[in-house]
């Protein structure tokens, strides 16, 4: 399963360009449409989805990342990376949404060893992917009225609808290192591939604001910090303490409502 799920994730970077082109085609409706909270529906919208990009803060906590940073020429920073996700929402109530998402950030470094090179004076290099994609269910409550009434059969959305909620759900994850290392019982440099992945449960709290830019279009800009961590199921992690999947992201897209 995990290997189906990789070759799926190997299209991200095509589906991050996808998304692009869908903002594109959201902006330009919603450009077409008028100014924010101009319009009206018929009746209040019953739901809607988005789609969003930005970027993701990896915590970076746990001990597999020090030795990491320690033994190779990485930082913490090197494991934060771009976002791609988006959300379905229905409204339970006028200031309740239940909202189901999904988002991937992946981070991919090449380095060296900082105090070792090979016998031929030449840099021991290996490489270090770091990828997460939660699945999560939110509730999301707005904290002002995302419309008004206007009539029996109008509804007129707000400017500005901002929003607080919390959730949680499971995340996959995978960390794997490919390259030459150091056995530093013999010294001897040798060719490896380590990789630890899977899925486990991961909490959420967000914050966020949807501004209308028409009848059915909203730009939307939110923070969200994740909570998680797995222990690491290869033989080469073993002893390390559970990997930290903490995080934060802030990103923008576009909501769609309907």
């Amino acid at each position: 399963m995990n290997n189906e799920i990789g070759m799926a994730f190997a299209f991200a970077p095509r589906s991050i360009g996808f998304a692009g082109i869908a903002l594109a085609a959201v902006a330009s409706l919603a450009t077409a449409q008028g100014g924010g909270g101009d319009g009206f529906l018929f009746n209040s919208p019953r739901g809607s989805f988005s789609i969003r990009g930005g970027y993701a803060l990896a915590s970076a906590g746990s001990d597999v990342f020090s030795e990491a940073t320690t033994q190779l020429t990485l930082d913490k920073k090197d494991f934060n990376s771009f976002s791609v996700g988006g959300d379905i929402s229905y409204s339970l109530t006028s200031r309740f949404d239940l909202a189901f998402g999904g988002d991937y950030s992946a981070a991919k470094h090449d380095s060296e060893f900082r105090d070792w090179v090979d016998n031929n004076d030449q840099p021991i290099e290996q490489t270090t992917d770091f990828k997460r994609a939660p699945l999560t269910v939110s509730l999301k409550y707005y904290v002002t009225d995302r419309g008004r009434s206007v009539s029996q059969y109008a509804w007129i959305p707000s400017k500005y609808s901002p929003y607080v909620g919390v959730g949680g759900g499971a995340m996959w994850y995978s960390f794997r290192q490919r390259g030459d290392f150091v056995d530093f019982e013999d010294l001897a440099v040798f060719y490896s591939e380590m990789q630890s992945s899977g899925w486990t449960p991961t909490g959420h709290a967000m914050a966020g604001v949807d501004y209308s830019l028409g009848t059915w279009v909203s730009f939307t800009a939110e923070g969200r910090y994740t909570l998680g961590k797995a222990t690491l199921d290869s033989e080469e992690y073993e002893g390390f303490e559970k990997i930290d999947l903490s995080g934060f992201a802030a990103t923008v897209g576009f909501r769609v409502r309907f």
